[in-house]
């Protein structure tokens, strides 16, 4: 257990960075006036919107706890209440910390949006050192309170099963976040471009668009407390199906291991992430990503010959990395603004907004082959070096994979926050008037945010996809601990048939309900924004002194976003029980391997075609195939209307949806056991 209370103190010194970075951005330079007027109305409306959410989540967690202590892990009256307590109280914790994570990523992330933006007077290099920073503060919490959170858990209960419900409390207020949060930025998004860009033909961050200040709430109530609480979820998720399946097999302590050295890397490679006058933004982000790999490889290996692990273990974990990595250098590919598929994307906008989607969905489609075939190759090859070590290794094998993929989350999640900074910091910038000069130069942080969070969201799908196979290791070891046999999934079954069917259906509906939910919501808004224009003397000419209703459009967002935010989880949760409870543990076998297959491709794909839009919209504005205000770049903007649900609401939430479903799965297996309606 050494190694586990190594893991807290790791934790610990993740979460004092964090407090350094946030002192040090909170230190820069104040902007002018109009600009901290602003981030102010930013920071109000995140920190709203916020509250609001976690307030109804509240609710939700409230009720599941009570349920856990009446049902789970056993009925109350057959089993230990005790036990059941404990057990709610571990699913609470997990919620709590998730919130925590997502609340100081939005507090300093609202912060150095204005400082970043007024930095960008003075250079690219002091502008993007306070963006990411201002993104590590994200990273460094994040993966330093997932991992204190697990590790304590764990070391209290000595249960795995606590442990379980410790991650089911992060997956679930995660699924809601990120899908609350997508659809809130998205309503925003899509409805200031519409009228804006489309309609208009002003510029994206005008401030006379009503929208405009709920489109840069929407980037960190989506992209930084959204997608923090992903990662978190996924982090939490790893280390507990590492710790499930190693319990059985006495090989608890190399997981606490590798994940203390995992931070550790993160802890070094954050400090290594500077830029220069000249230097290139997207080539610091990527190069700190490669230099944190190779510290974990380096230390692991160390550590592994130091403690006696097996190396067939450290491999597993290093084949996980190096996939991820690799499946971040796919998504760069199909999305970055400086390869093929976004110039083709590009070139199709001249004739018109349906070849540009076609162009885009088709480049998607084909950019989720190698990331598929990557985790597919990693479980394998995880697997069998862990094989000859006996019964059980195979599987904590994928498992240690999945963990060694999520080593280097510290960074992967600095990278992300960057993105919704620089963002924010390119519409103030904009907003405050400080001329092109500065705008080029938040533009090109942007451009390097746009890639680096298509890349976090092809990590993390990935990360999402070997972590689910090994959660359906972890639903295989609680049957066998609870029936003494171990159980195989036989397609010829017809329970595990129509498991597998349900299974498929699932992401689809639930993608499907997420984007009619911003389809909606940006119905209602665009109509407020065309009655401002209309209603407002002096807006559409931007007359001195005549400023829009903000308020309104981030209240619409808002009630838009919380009444959408349940029906799409609860259908994903109350799906996985009844399957459970109809066709028993056979049909859940069938429906998890369903939706993880179907899940990780639509996750794929709309993450990347999504990025693929968006860059293809930039790539027309920088001058290429006319321009601005040219017909191929209102295709583009069409395009990227089209792809900013996909990429940014419905894309990143399913594989927090095929988590939470697969530990649902876990969590309830003993029920399912008894009282299944076909056994």
């Amino acid at each position: 257990m050494g190694w586990g209370v190594i893991s807290i103190v790791s934790s610990i010194a993740a979460l004092a960075v964090a407090g350094y970075f946030y002192s040090w951005v909170l230190k820069q330079e104040r902007a002018n006036e109009v600009m901290e007027d602003i981030g102010l109305l930013i920071r109000q409306g995140a920190g709203t919107f916020l509250d609001r959410e976690y307030k109804v989540l509240s609710r939700f967690v409230g009720i599941v706890a009570c349920i856990i202590i009446v049902f789970l892990p056993e009925p109350i009256w057959a089993g230990s209440p005790l036990r059941n307590v404990m057990m709610a109280v571990a699913y609470v914790l997990g919620s709590l910390l998730s919130a925590l994570a997502g609340k100081i990523g939005i507090k300093v992330a609202t912060i150095a949006n204005v400082k970043t933006a007024n930095a960008a007077q003075k250079g690219l290099d002091r502008s993007f050192n306070i963006g990411f920073r201002g993104g590590a503060v994200m990273g460094m919490a994040v993966v330093g309170v997932s991992l204190i959170g697990t590790s304590a858990i764990y070391l209290l209960t000595k249960d795995a099963t606590a442990s379980l419900m410790f991650s089911f409390g992060a997956s679930s207020l995660a699924l809601f976040a990120k899908a609350g949060g997508g659809i809130y930025t998205k309503t925003a998004d899509i409805s200031a471009d519409l009228v804006g860009k489309v309609e208009l033909g002003i510029p994206e961050d005008d401030p006379r668009n009503p929208a405009v200040i709920a489109d840069n709430v929407g980037d960190n109530v989506g992209d930084v407390a959204g997608m923090g609480a992903d990662l978190f979820d996924s982090n939490v998720a790893a280390i507990t199906a590492c710790i499930v399946i190693a319990s059985a097999i006495g090989q608890v302590d190399v997981v606490f291991c590798y994940a203390a050295l995992g931070l550790i890397s993160s802890i070094l490679g954050v400090f290594c992430v500077k830029i220069r006058r000249n230097g290139n933004p997207s080539n610091a982000l990527n190069m700190g990503t490669y230099l944190t790999t190779g510290i974990f490889v380096v230390l692991t290996g160390i550590a592994s010959l130091a403690f006696n692990y097996n190396l067939r273990i450290w491999g597993a974990t290093v084949v996980g990395l190096i996939v991820g990595v690799i499946i971040g250098i796919t998504s760069d590919y199909f999305t970055s603004d400086d390869k093929k598929p976004v110039s083709m994307v590009a070139k199709a906008s001249n004739s018109g907004p349906a070849f540009t989607i076609l162009t885009g969905f088709s480049y998607g489609l084909i950019s989720a082959f190698p990331a598929l075939v990557g985790i597919g190759v990693a479980a394998v090859v995880a697997y069998k070096l862990c094989e000859p070590l006996g019964e059980g290794y195979p599987m904590f094998g994928i498992s240690m994979s999945a963990l060694g993929m999520l080593a280097i989350v510290g960074m992967v999640v600095s990278n992300d926050a960057y993105g919704p900074i620089v963002d924010n910091a390119r519409g103030l910038a904009e907003m405050g008037g400080l001329g092109d000069d500065v705008i080029d130069v938040t533009d090109e942080l942007d451009s390097a945010g746009n890639t680096a969070k298509a890349i976090t969201k092809g990590f993390a799908i990935g990360a999402a996809g070997l972590t689910v196979i090994a959660l359906l290791g972890t639903y295989q070891q609680i049957v066998r601990d609870a029936t003494g046999n171990s159980i195989f999934f036989n397609l010829m079954d017809p329970l595990v048939f129509f498991g597998v069917l349900v299974g498929v259906a699932i992401p689809a509906i639930f993608s499907a309900m997420l984007m009619l939910g911003v389809n909606r919501n940006a119905e209602r808004m665009v109509e407020e924004i065309h009655r401002q224009f209309m209603t407002i003397p002096g807006l559409k000419e931007g007359k001195k002194g005549v400023k829009p209703e903000y308020g309104k459009c981030i209240d619409i967002a808002t009630i838009g976003a919380l009444k959408e935010l349940i029906p799409a989880g609860l259908m994903a949760i109350l799906s996985t029980l009844a399957v459970g409870f109809i066709g028993g543990i056979n049909a859940i076998g069938g429906y998890l391997a369903g939706n993880i297959m179907s899940g990780l491709l639509l996750a794929l794909l709309m993450s990347n075609a999504g990025g693929l839009w968006d860059n293809s919209k930039k790539f027309i504005e920088s001058g290429e195939f006319g321009g601005k205000g040219s017909e191929a770049h209102k295709a583009a903007v069409i395009g990227d209307t089209v792809g900013d649900p996909f990429k940014d609401t419905a894309g990143p939430s399913i594989n927090t949806q095929i988590t939470v479903v697969s530990l649902v799965a876990s969590i309830a297996a003993t029920l399912f056991i008894k009282f299944a309606l076909f056994k």
